[in-house]
């Protein structure tokens, strides 16, 4: 009789073991002739070594399908340990992973879709769109597929703390609590995608790293994901700053929203100046979404064309406004 412990390193072990540890009560009921103990990420086997060896096969099998479709099931359990086809969750080419709760995470417009195309393409991605249209989203779960494929050892995700009509120095707390709610969309996402304990993982051990972008100097970013969420309201020097972190086996994304600059009206937008000036870099992406990408509920995009509405009346007076004082001058 021989010992061996095997290490869950991709999965939420509750996931994993099932509600009161059904999936792991199966697995021993399949297995008799082996003592299997599981407690946290880790299983306790003791047995025969041939039996241990297609026990330890099985185990690997599941935890693949757990890790792809972040959940299991009895009918998967059964259909890989008596070596039947795998059952798997209905996927389709244009699944970028699977959700919490198994469902599928996949580009949901045309240019969502060319979102995901230009970053299998290319090393540096810029993405803008109005709120809704899915930049963010899509972006984090593409880094968190190249994450799960072993493609990369991390995921950094940052954003300039720049908000309307607000300062840090008026929020309560250390600097992370003052922080902290201007990531909160970026937390959300990744709770979306990945099971809370795992999540808790990876950020106690760095793998993922949430920053404001004045954190960002003086590093050199390798083997990682790494996402500029809200660009449109850094300056010049921050996103020039940003985009020479990049290091070796790296893939950067840019996103933001032209219509909410919330900088002072005397600093240009970084974004607006990168993109113009970055054009014709070969290497470089730019994927531009606009109303028919908007995801959420369907007010945002009457809410989107109101504001745009406006933005050309506004504009049409003070041009027809200017003309008048031009033609008085004369």
């Amino acid at each position: 009789m021989i010992e061996k412990h095997i290490v869950l390193e991709d999965v939420d072990p509750a996931t994993f073991y099932g509600v009161n540890n059904a999936h792991i009560q199966i697995i021993k009921a399949l297995y008799p002739k082996l003592r299997i103990v599981a407690r946290g990420d880790v299983i306790r086997v003791m047995g025969d070594e041939e039996e241990m060896c297609a026990f330890e096969e099985v185990i690997q099998k599941l935890e693949k399908h757990c890790a792809k479709y972040n959940s299991l099931s009895e009918e998967v359990i059964l259909g890989i340990i008596k070596g039947k086809q795998q059952p798997d969750a209905p996927d389709s080419g244009d699944v970028i992973l699977f959700s919490i709760s198994g469902r599928p995470i996949l580009p949901r417009s045309k240019n969502q879709k060319l979102m995901v195309e230009a970053f299998c393409n290319s090393d540096m991605l810029f993405a803008v769109g109005p709120a809704g249209s899915g930049k963010t989203y899509t972006a984090i779960a593409l880094a968190v597929k190249a994450l799960k494929n072993k493609e990369i050892k991390k995921i950094i995700l940052s954003r300039p703390a720049v908000e309307a009509g607000e300062k840090l120095g008026f929020l309560p707390g250390d600097m992370k609590e003052k922080i902290d709610p201007y990531l909160q969309p970026l937390y959300d996402a990744l709770q979306d995608m990945i099971p809370a304990v795992k999540l808790k993982e990876y950020m106690e051990t760095n793998v993922i790293q949430i920053a404001p972008l004045a954190f960002m100097r003086g590093r050199t970013l390798n083997d990682a994901v790494v996402i500029l969420d809200e660009a449109q309201n850094t300056t010049s020097q921050q996103i020039k700053m940003f985009l020479t972190r990049m290091g070796m086996n790296t893939k950067m994304i840019v996103t933001g929203d032209m219509t909410q600059i919330d900088l002072p009206s005397s600093q240009r937008s970084g974004l607006v100046e990168a993109m113009r000036i970055l054009k014709n870099v070969k290497g470089i992406s730019f994927i531009e979404l606009d109303k028919s990408d908007i995801v959420r509920h369907k007010l945002v995009t009457a809410i989107v064309d109101a504001y745009e509405k406006y933005d050309e009346e506004k504009k049409a007076y003070r041009e027809a406004k200017k003309a008048e004082e031009e033609a008085a001058k004369k």
